[in-house]
C-alpha cells in the first residue's frame, strides 16, 4: 500500500504485505482491518465456492445466475488506498448476505420455522435468505430444507460475514469519527421473470440505492450520482434497487455511519452469456477507482464533518 500523505485523514499506512488479512472458505477482507480513510466496501455477492451441503438440484454454471460476477476485482484495487473490501467466498444462490437472519423463505422448510422470522418480501421472488429459484424460476432444490440446514448456514455464513462488515465499519468510525460504506452489486441488463421491477426491464447503466434518502448523508449519494453522470452514465436513484439488509443495518447518518448500495449493470464489462469480462472492464474500472479517489476527497478531510 503507498503512502499518501496530504494530512488529517490521508495518512495511508503502508503494510508488510498485500495479501487478504482474513482469506477462508466463507469470506475474504482485501486490504487492511483498519482502515486507512473513512472509506469501507463489501461485496456480499461475488462469491464462487459452492459448498459441499449445497443440495442443490442445478449445476454450478445454473448457481452463479444470482452471482455479481467479477465486483470484487473491480474493486480491488481501492485496497491499495488503505480501504479494506469484504468479499464473500460462497455463492449468494446459498445464502444471501444482504438478507436478514430472520427472511426466512417458509415455502423452503420442511417444518415450521422457530426462530424470529422478519420477512422481507423478497420470498416472494423466491430470493430471501436462502434463494428457493433463479430469475427465470426454476426452483433450485428438488426438497425443502431442514431446520438444521438453514440454521447452519446462519450460523456458519451470515453471523460471520455480518461481523466481519460491522468490524471494519466500526474500526473506521472509532478512527475518524465518520464511515462511508459502500455495499458493491451488479445487476443483469435486462430483468428476468422473477427480477426486480417486473420482467424485460432494461436498466440503467448504474443503480444508487439510500432506501429512499435514509441510510446516507443525500449530498453522498448526489456525489456519487453526479459524477458517474458526468462520465456519460445513465444513473438511476432507488429504482428499482433502494438497498437491503446490509446498508439498513450498519447506517446511521446522524452518528456518521453512511451507507450507499451501487449496483452496476454487467453489460458495462461482461459478457453475461458467457460470464467473461469484455473490454470494457479497464475502463469501467479506471471510472470506479476515480469515483474512489473523489469520494475520500470530498468526505475524507476532517472540515467536511465540521
Amino acid at each position: 500500500m503507498f503512502q499518501h500523505d496530504v494530512g488529517g485523514y490521508f495518512a495511508f499506512e503502508p503494510e508488510e504485505s498485500t495479501a487478504p488479512v482474513i482469506d477462508d472458505s466463507v469470506l475474504i477482507v482485501h486490504g487492511p482491518m483498519q482502515p486507512g480513510c473513512p472509506l469501507v466496501l463489501d461485496s456480499p455477492h461475488s462469491g464462487t465456492r459452492m459448498p459441499a451441503d449445497f443440495a442443490a438440484t442445478l449445476g454450478a454454471a445454473e448457481l452463479r445466475e444470482g452471482e455479481d460476477c467479477f465486483i470484487d476485482e473491480l474493486y480491488r484495487p481501492a485496497t491499495e488506498r488503505g480501504i479494506p473490501l469484504l468479499a464473500a467466498m460462497f455463492p449468494r444462490t446459498y445464502l444471501d448476505p444482504n438478507r436478514h437472519a430472520g427472511d426466512v423463505d417458509l415455502e423452503l422448510l420442511d417444518e415450521p420455522w422457530p426462530h424470529e422470522h422478519r420477512p422481507s418480501g423478497k420470498a416472494r421472488i423466491g430470493k430471501a435468505l436462502i434463494w428457493r429459484t433463479l430469475d427465470d424460476g426454476r426452483p433450485i432444490y428438488a426438497r425443502r430444507l431442514s431446520i438444521d440446514e438453514v440454521s447452519h448456514r446462519i450460523a456458519h455464513y451470515h453471523a460471520p460475514y455480518h461481523r466481519t462488515l460491522r468490524a471494519l465499519l466500526d474500526a473506521a468510525h472509532t478512527r475518524f469519527g465518520v464511515v462511508y460504506h459502500i455495499n458493491c452489486h451488479s445487476m443483469n441488463a435486462i430483468s428476468g421473470p422473477m427480477g426486480e421491477g417486473g420482467a424485460g426491464r432494461r436498466r440503467s447503466d448504474f443503480v444508487l440505492g439510500d432506501r429512499d434518502g435514509t441510510t446516507c448523508d443525500p449530498e453522498f449519494t448526489e456525489f456519487v450520482r453526479s459524477t458517474l453522470a458526468g462520465w456519460g452514465y445513465d444513473v438511476a436513484v432507488n429504482d428499482p434497487f433502494k438497498g437491503v439488509e446490509l446498508v439498513r443495518a450498519y447506517s446511521d447518518p446522524l452518528d456518521g455511519r453512511h451507507s450507499l448500495q451501487l449496483e452496476i449493470n454487467k453489460r458495462l464489462y461482461m459478457d453475461e452469456a458467457t460470464l467473461q469480462p469484455h473490454d470494457g472492464f479497464a475502463p469501467l474500472q479506471r471510472h470506479l477507482m476515480e469515483l474512489i479517489d473523489g469520494i475520500v476527497d470530498r468526505f475524507a478531510k476532517p472540515e467536511y464533518h465540521g
